[in-house]
C-alpha cells in the first residue's frame, strides 16, 4: 500500500461532503492538502482541522466551471513549489432534475460538462506529466452510477465523458507508476444527492480514496464505495488492487 505520509494531495470541492471528508482521511495519514473550493472563507475551518493533525493545508480557490479560473487555480498551485502526487477530482455538480426531460435546456449540458469533465480533465493534463516526470503519481475522478435517468441527462452525459476520456487516457500510463481511476461514492446524503439519499457520506470511504493508495499502478477501473464497505483501507487496498484493468 502507498504511503502517503509527506506527500501533497490536491483535493476539489473539499469545503464540504465527500471532498472534506476525503480531505481528512488523508490528512490523518500524513498526507498534505491542498483545499479547493469556490472560496477560501469555505475552507478555513477544514485547514484548521487539517494542520491541526500535524500535516500542512494549502487552501485555493476557483471557479470550476471557468477554465481561465482553472488554470490560474493550478498556475497558483505551481507557483507553491510543492509537488502534487495526488489529485482526487471530487467536485462535481448535478444542475437539475427534469421531469419535463424532452425539454431539458441546453444549459444542463455547457454547465455539467465545463463542471464536471473539462474541469476536472485540465486538472489532469497539468499534473500527469509532471507526475509521469517526477515517477510517481495517483489521479481519482469521481463519477457517478446513474443510469436510465434521461432527467439528470446534462451530470449522467458529463460523467459517461469523464468515464471515457479517464479509462483512455489511462492506457497511455502502462509500465509507469502513474495510474488515474474513477470512484463512484454512491448516492450519499450531500448537498449534490440530497437529503433523502439512502446512504450518509461517511459510506464512501475507503472507496473513494482507494484510489490513492493502491501500490499497483493499474489504470481505468471504477472504484465503487459500495465494493468496500466496512473495510479496513488495507482490506480496501488489497480488494482494488485484485480488480483488473479494461486494458
Amino acid at each position: 500500500m502507498v504511503d502517503v505520509n509527506g506527500r501533497w494531495a490536491l483535493v476539489t470541492g473539499a469545503a464540504r461532503g465527500i471532498g472534506r471528508l476525503a480531505a481528512l482521511f488523508l490528512a490523518d495519514r500524513g498526507c498534505n492538502i491542498i483545499a479547493q473550493s469556490r472560496d477560501n472563507k469555505h475552507t478555513q475551518e477544514l485547514s484548521k482541522e487539517i494542520e491541526a493533525r500535524g500535516v500542512s493545508c494549502i487552501q485555493v480557490s476557483c471557479e470550476l466551471s471557468d477554465p481561465d479560473s482553472v488554470r490560474a487555480m493550478l498556475k497558483a498551485i505551481d507557483d507553491t513549489g510543492v509537488r502534487v502526487d495526488i489529485v482526487l477530482n471530487n467536485a462535481g455538480m448535478q444542475i437539475a432534475y427534469r421531469t419535463d426531460y424532452m425539454n431539458t435546456p441546453v444549459e444542463d449540458y455547457t454547465v455539467s460538462f465545463a463542471i464536471n469533465t473539462i474541469a476536472p480533465m485540465l486538472i489532469c493534463y497539468h499534473f500527469l506529466p509532471k507526475m509521469t516526470e517526477a515517477g510517481f503519481g495517483r489521479i481519482v475522478n469521481t463519477t457517478s452510477g446513474i443510469a436510465l435517468e434521461p432527467e439528470q441527462a446534462g451530470y449522467s452525459a458529463s460523467k459517461a465523458a469523464l468515464n471515457k476520456v479517464t479509462i483512455d487516457i489511462g492506457s497511455k500510463l502502462r509500465g509507469t507508476d502513474v495510474a488515474i481511476n474513477l470512484a463512484d461514492p454512491g448516492w450519499c446524503r450531500t448537498d449534490l444527492g440530497g437529503p433523502n439519499a439512502p446512504n450518509a457520506p461517511e459510506s464512501a470511504l475507503p472507496g473513494v480514496v482507494v484510489g490513492a493508495f493502491i501500490d499497483k499502478p493499474l489504470s481505468g477501473r471504477i472504484f465503487a464505495a459500495g465494493q468496500f464497505y466496512d473495510m479496513t483501507l488495507e482490506e480496501a487496498v488489497k480488494a482494488a488492487e485484485e480488480m483488473s484493468s479494461p486494458y
